[in-house]
């Protein structure tokens, strides 16, 4: 279990990290937030959730393609 956790879960944390990167390079997170809504929140929050944000959807990424390179007989993916 703990292979998979690592196989799964180190992949789409440096995923994140170059997709957090990209993403904040071209948007500011103050920006994101509607004029409308009365929300403080620090820029470096706003960096610390969408880092978790794109973690969790890069760690689904990872899953899903874990299960689909698995063999049919049920065995374990040979990477």
């Amino acid at each position: 279990m703990m292979r998979l956790a690592m196989r799964v879960l180190w992949p789409s944390f440096l995923a994140a990290i170059l997709a957090e990167g990209f993403f904040f390079s071209l948007f500011d997170p103050l920006e994101l937030i509607p004029a409308s809504v009365e929300f403080t929140l620090s820029p470096l929050a706003a960096y610390t959730i969408g880092f978790f944000f794109f973690w969790a959807f890069c760690a689904l990424a990872s899953m899903l393609t874990y299960y689909l390179a698995a063999p049919q007989d049920g065995g374990e993916p040979p990477f």
